[in-house]
């Protein structure tokens, strides 16, 4: 990707946040119940009559460049034989119940959609518990996606594979569609420095902080979603009053130290100057809060749901010798922020689509 100029202007920073928290869904989607989970259906598109369809299946977590070449091959493929594109992903993420689960880039809500920003035809949103792990990837493919599509062709990365003792890779996938008319595409990794761009390899550089290289892979910015709670309340004692995002502790949470990034709620933006962990001149066991200075405002959220964007790090975290000190520090941080991220920004923030 193109490196960041700053500063940014006001429509740089709208067209950043947008594909970032995938704000630029273009087609309405309803939804339908399955017996196995849940079906989103485009506009224009329906599940009526078992309709044909150009099949992904995948965990998606973070919907990097290696995702998006997938479900960009399948929509392509779609197009050439004439039918529908389908995204196929699991809620919750396989590695919750498989595993130790790791922490996750995108929710299911965020995920989903993203997978509709790219323009799909249909998602169908799978409920993965011990019975579906436990299940043959030949009845997966025949009983419960057979159910509701006629499968044409299924698109898959070529480490994929699903099923009970994970027995369906390509090449058992490769088998079973050549007895049942399907072609199964098994896609090259996309790599970026000559590594796989992967959801593990974006995590780790996430909580390195290292979110320059995270934007390269999963391109776009990264950033967390919560709910505003009350905090420690120590900096608007001393004139920098933060808004305290609590998130869930699955959630890829950058190390700790402070960006630079913009705040969302309610279909506008603050550029905000962001504390990740406890920061050591207080100290407390609460690993999970996030703390914003949004740069222009002034209210009360509490309670509303909220997104932040990491832009760029700032500096790490450290323990200061006074309160001045921090003071000082904490101020050239906002004014870095104002000066590089609120360019032509009022009080009122900046306009984005929810």
């Amino acid at each position: 990707m193109t490196p960041l100029s700053y500063p940014l202007s006001s429509a740089t920073s709208r067209e950043l946040i947008c594909e970032s928290v995938f704000s630029d869904v273009q087609r309405g989607y309803g939804r339908v119940e399955l017996p196995f989970g849940m079906a989103y259906v485009a506009d224009g598109a329906s599940l009526a009559d078992k309709p044909p369809v150009a099949c992904c299946i995948g965990a998606f977590d973070g919907l990097h460049l290696g995702h998006r070449d997938l479900v960009g091959s399948c929509m392509s493929d779609a197009r050439s034989l004439g039918v529908l594109s389908a995204a196929v992903t699991f809620d919750p993420d396989p590695s919750e119940v498989l595993s130790c689960p790791s922490a996750r880039l995108l929710g299911c809500a965020d995920r989903l959609r993203g997978l509709m920003s790219l323009g799909l035809d249909l998602i169908l949103v799978v409920r993965f518990d011990e019975c579906l792990a436990a299940t043959d990837y030949r009845a997966f493919l025949e009983d419960r996606l057979g159910g509701v599509v006629r499968l044409c062709s299924v698109h898959v990365g070529s480490n994929f594979r699903f099923g009970a003792g994970g027995a369906g890779d390509v090449a058992a996938i490769s088998s079973w569609g050549e007895a049942h008319g399907v072609r199964c595409c098994g896609h090259d990794l996309v790599c970026s420095e000559g590594l796989p761009v992967s959801a593990t390899r974006i995590r780790s550089l996430v909580a390195s902080g290292d979110i320059d290289s995270a934007r390269e892979l999963l391109g776009r910015c990264h950033f967390v979603s919560g709910v505003v709670e009350h905090g420690r309340g120590q900096g608007r004692a001393f004139g920098f009053p933060t808004a305290n995002l609590r998130f869930s502790p699955l959630s890829c949470v950058p190390g700790a130290g402070v960006y630079a990034g913009f705040f969302l709620f309610g279909g506008r933006a603050w550029p905000a100057a962001v504390n990740v962990g406890v920061p050591p001149s207080f100290g407390g066991p609460d690993p999970f809060f996030l703390e914003a200075h949004l740069v222009g405002f002034e209210g009360d959220i509490y309670g509303r749901s909220a997104s932040v964007v990491f832009v760029r790090w700032l500096r790490p975290s450290r323990v200061f010798a006074s309160t001045e000190e921090l003071e000082t520090v904490v101020r050239g941080n906002i004014d870095w922020v104002q000066e590089n991220l609120g360019v032509g920004l009022g009080d009122s923030g900046l306009e984005v689509s929810a």
